[in-house]
């Protein structure tokens, strides 16, 4: 994708902005395109939002985390495939600028800061739960001249459009990470369409048939990918994740808040009725409490603390959760209405589903976040 880009990211209100002209109105018929335009991701790129939190010396802008986390919000409250979109690109981006060398730092990283090159993570299996991250089903083998790669993955976000594939693969000495162009022979894109939410994300299961790698493929040492490049990628995605659930909190409460403000029923305002007033202030609380939980783990990522780790769990856990009962909510005040095809809400209870499954489940979640306070308890 060729765009233009500019030397530091949009600000805040010029995102918000983007978000109520340009993608609030549209995210509809982007799910009904199951596509994102591209001029839409090309407006992405002249707004310097693909991976601003990259070093200005590789096209970035330096953004801090808290920052980023609300640019994630406001997309998310908009529309979450363009969203996910930014999410996976930017755990590719984040992993090449953390864990690549300078050859690879400067074949990707001004591609991928300026949306000229979008990325795909491949991680999940289709033969295995997607919290199952052994990645065992795809296979590295050494060549005389770099790798063969074999293998499959599915529910690809962005997939059926990323140019460089960062494929997860096990390798002789354990789980490895690849940077894959998705032109090289061997590779196969298969569109996924008709999933039930993020439907614009363009999901694809990809398939490589003796795909022939270069040594400079390798993200990384081999064998070291599961502690390493895999644990922080799904720490930015989580937090990403959060923060769009908090985004859809908000066009949750801002719909409803639009829509009881004009409906009656049996001549009383719907603003008026105790179970929709109810229902407003558990958005409103979710919401605030979501805002926090997602500063927090940003703030701790742009301190180093490793305490990020948990803090973005339990932020996702909280976010992702509300975002599913707010639209839920939502939907129950808009009544039939709220099953319109055409209606935002709708939307967004589709959606907000996707937010308890993908990077962690709740469940997953749940595990993890309950061991954390057996082990604060043993110290």
């Amino acid at each position: 994708m060729q765009a233009r880009t500019r030397s530091a990211p949009a600000g805040l209100a010029e995102v918000v902005r983007f978000v109520d002209e340009e993608i609030a109105p549209h995210a509809n018929a982007f799910e009904k395109a199951e596509w994102i335009p591209r001029d839409v991701l090309s407006r992405v790129a002249e707004l310097g939002l693909w991976a601003p939190f990259l070093p200005s010396e590789f096209g970035g802008a330096d953004m801090d985390m808290v920052t980023l986390g609300r640019v994630h919000e406001e997309i998310g409250r908009g529309c979450s495939s363009l969203r996910s979109l930014l999410t996976v690109h930017s755990m590719v981006s984040a992993s090449v600028h953390r864990w690549g060398d300078d050859a690879q730092q400067e074949k990707w990283l001004r591609a991928l800061a300026g949306g000229e090159k979008l990325g795909a993570f491949c991680l999940t299996e289709p033969d295995h739960s997607g919290s199952d991250s052994t990645a065992a089903g795809t296979t590295a083998v050494r060549g005389e001249d770099g790798w063969v790669l074999n293998g499959r993955k599915k529910w690809i976000t962005g997939g059926q459009i990323a140019n460089v594939l960062m494929v997860f693969a096990t390798t002789d000495t354990g789980m490895s990470t690849f940077l894959v162009e998705a032109d090289r022979p061997g590779v196969r894109v298969v569109p996924l369409p008709h999933v039930m939410g993020t439907t614009a994300s363009m999901l694809a299961e990809i398939e490589f048939t003796d795909v022939r790698l270069e040594p400079s493929a390798l993200l990384g040492p081999p064998g070291w990918a599961a502690g390493t490049v895999m644990t922080n990628a799904l720490n930015l995605g989580r937090y990403s994740v959060a923060c769009g659930s908090l985004g859809i909190i908000r066009a949750a409460l801002e719909a409803c808040a639009a829509y009881t403000s004009v409906r009656t029923a049996a001549g009383v305002p719907l603003r008026d009725l105790p179970h929709v007033r109810q229902m407003m202030s558990g958005m409103v609380t979710a919401r605030d409490a979501a805002r926090l939980l997602c500063q927090r783990a940003g703030a701790l990522s742009d301190e180093g603390d490793p305490a990020t780790i948990m803090a973005t769990w339990v932020a996702k856990y909280h976010a992702s959760k509300s975002a599913a009962q707010a639209a839920s909510d939502a939907v129950q005040i808009h009544g039939a209405n709220g099953f319109g095809p055409d209606h935002r809400v709708a939307r967004l209870y589709r959606d907000s589903k996707v937010m308890e499954v993908i990077e962690g489940s709740t469940q997953i979640q749940e595990l993890t976040i309950a061991a954390e306070a057996y082990r604060e308890v043993a110290q």
